[in-house]
């Protein structure tokens, strides 16, 4: 049940979208990082929630240090969720 929430969900996110969560958070995301984050969620959630741990490795090295770290707290976060 769950993971349909989240299909439709994302099925609507916009970039905007991540960027008004980012504010509300305080989280500060460049045009780049807001740009990989974004094309991960809308194209590889389902691979993500298959096996997190290779996407998240995928993003590392395509994010920010400090954008990379704030994915890792919203993982350990919202993980339970999925």
């Amino acid at each position: 049940m769950n993971r349909l929430i989240i299909y439709q969900y994302i099925n609507k996110l916009r970039k905007e979208d991540i960027v008004n969560y980012c504010n509300t958070k305080g989280i500060r995301v460049n045009n780049n990082d807001l740009d990989v984050v974004y094309s991960y969620v809308k194209n590889d959630y389902k691979r993500f929630f298959d096996n997190p741990s290779i996407v998240l490795n995928e993003v590392k090295v395509l994010v920010s240090d400090y954008t990379y770290g704030e994915i890792i707290k919203l993982y350990e976060k919202y993980k339970g969720f999925i």
